[in-house]
């Protein structure tokens, strides 16, 4: 595999006879966590990650272009998240170039600290939304108001970044050379998975590289979460920034630091158990060094969800723990049967459900120990592209053979062909055969977009600069007279339909910001 800064990453282990090791990881979350999981050896060399929620491992949180002081909101899409994993990031030893806005012409802070960037810059959005106002009902929804466009980056020829860039897109008329990058250099995807449900037991298993050696290693856990202010962390001590042009848009994210969990076990022939019920400490609230701060009062305790208390305490066999490791021994007598009978339900024009039956772990006896799942958009998924295709950020608890599992698919363009691939794995990661759903989503429905229907569709972005003065005009000038008010009811009845077909063509993006041209010019000399 590829290796970055001196570090190589440890290969998938390939098992002989169905026979393996494994480290068995069990925590439970609260609600909205991000979450990562490394080894250490003995000197404290770093061996590899285990696992690491999506948001960062895939969807690029820690290195994305824009200001880290940016403020957040659900799916907020810009802004370097480097505090996110300040221990893992520094302990990993690797690099990869930092991103700016395209129009920031590569340099950090030259024009990074804007919201709004040129339509010819910014591509359809696939998993982010637009920034939103507390105000707005998208916001307690997580959902995006509306198709969203971005400016997806352009690595900066100097600087670095210890996170890896968003693997979760292709390159685009209106994208950087970078971005056909990204995948490349991105080495977590095989251990990326979604963030967790708050309040339910999570496991993550991991099967142990044949030429890792047996002795003494560490598991180190570190969760980090937006808002999760106390006494000490607070949003006037980590405040928005100093933006006036964006300060109604998200709320001070910046609240207690990533905390760290350590469990010291042992690899060896037989079982071992080893687990903790407390933090070891905490990292840099902006991420600016990897010093694990020593445990203190700033750091919340005993508040579910919050500080060290972040992931829950959990009993089992007698005993409370907050991380539990368990290295073991598995033989498997045989594959994972195969996922089979698979139903499409509920298709909409941004979502689709799944339903298929679940196999065993040996053919037709057992609970599997995970599914992979990848979508494809435009052309069948196949074993041959299966690994190139993108992971799908969803959680699947499995169940006993012959029962229904759901898998939900939010986030999709409408009008689009879908292919999706589904496969069980046993605890050595052996495979079952490869289960293939087509499906193609509804047209978009009628509302859904939101204010500026159309100049949001036509400029790419509501946060576009004309498209700011275009808002700002309505609704303090439009929306102060009778005649006005008028006018701004009419636009809102017919706007969504047409804004519906602008946003779907460059063609009539082109021709409708030229047909706007007019009335921009016309605010502007109005504004002054």
């Amino acid at each position: 595999m590829a290796s970055f800064a001196g570090q190589a990453l440890l290969a998938p282990p390939a098992f002989a006879g169905n026979a393996c090791r494994v480290v068995d990881v069990d925590f439970t979350p609260t609600d909205k966590l991000q979450i990562v999981a490394w080894l250490e050896d003995a000197n404290g060399k770093y061996v590899d990650t285990i696992y690491i929620t999506q948001t960062t491992g895939t969807y690029g949180l820690g290195n994305r272009p824009g200001i880290a002081e940016f403020n957040s909101s659900p799916l907020w899409p810009y802004g370097r998240r480097e505090g996110v994993f300040p221990i893992w990031s520094h302990r990993h030893g690797m690099e990869f170039p930092l991103l700016n806005f395209q129009n920031s012409g590569g340099v950090a802070d030259n024009n990074d600290k804007n919201l709004s960037h040129p339509f010819n810059q910014s591509s359809k959005e696939s998993h982010y939304c637009r920034p939103l106002m507390r105000s707005e009902p998208a916001w307690d929804t997580a959902t995006c108001a509306s198709q969203a466009y971005s400016d997806k980056g352009v690595f900066s020829p100097t600087l670095k970044s210890k996170y890896p860039p968003r693997e979760d897109i292709t390159k685009t008329t209106y994208d950087s050379m970078s971005v056909s990058q990204f995948a490349a250099l991105n080495p977590f995807d095989a251990v990326s998975q979604a963030t967790p449900v708050g309040g339910v037991n999570t496991q993550v298993n991991w099967p142990i590289p044949p030429g890792l050696a047996a002795g003494a290693y560490t598991l180190y856990v570190e969760a980090s979460k937006e808002f999760d202010h106390n006494a000490f962390y607070t949003p006037e001590k980590y405040p928005s920034p100093p933006l006036a042009a964006w300060s109604e848009y998200g709320l001070p994210f910046r609240g207690q630091p990533s905390v760290v969990y350590k469990v010291p076990f042992t690899i060896s022939d037989v079982g071992t158990v080893a687990m903790t019920d407390t933090y070891v400490g905490y990292g840099a609230v902006n991420g600016e060094d990897g010093n694990l701060r020593e445990p203190d009062s700033t750091i919340s305790t005993t508040t579910p969800g919050s500080g060290a208390a972040r992931l829950s305490l959990t009993a089992k066999d007698g005993n409370m723990y907050r991380v539990r490791v368990s290295a073991r021994s598995e033989f498997d007598a045989a594959n994972p049967g195969n996922p089979s009978e698979p139903v499409v339900l509920d298709v909409t024009s941004k979502s689709a459900q799944i339903a298929f039956v679940a196999p065993g772990d040996d053919g037709d006896i057992g609970k599997v120990t995970a599914y992979e799942v990848r979508i494809r958009a435009g052309e069948p998924i196949t074993e041959a592209n299966f690994a190139d295709s993108m992971p799908v950020a969803a959680t699947i608890t499995p169940d006993d053979p012959g029962q229904v599992q759901m898998l939900d698919l939010p986030g999709l363009l409408p009008m689009t062909q879908y292919y999706v691939g589904i496969r069980a794995l046993d605890d050595c990661r052996n495979e079952s055969q490869l289960l293939v759903v087509p499906f193609t989503t509804n047209n978009r429905a009628l509302g859904q977009v939101d204010a500026c229907f159309v100049a949001t569709a036509a400029y790419g972005s509501l946060m576009a600069n004309d498209v700011e003065m275009l808002r700002h005009f309505r609704d303090t000038a439009l929306r102060n007279n009778v005649l006005g008010e008028l006018f701004v009811e009419s636009y809102y009845t017919f706007g969504p339909a047409v804004a519906g077909l602008v946003g779907e063509s460059d063609d009539m993006r082109v021709t409708a910001r030229q047909a706007l041209a007019p009335l921009v010019a016309w605010v502007k000399r109005f504004a002054l």
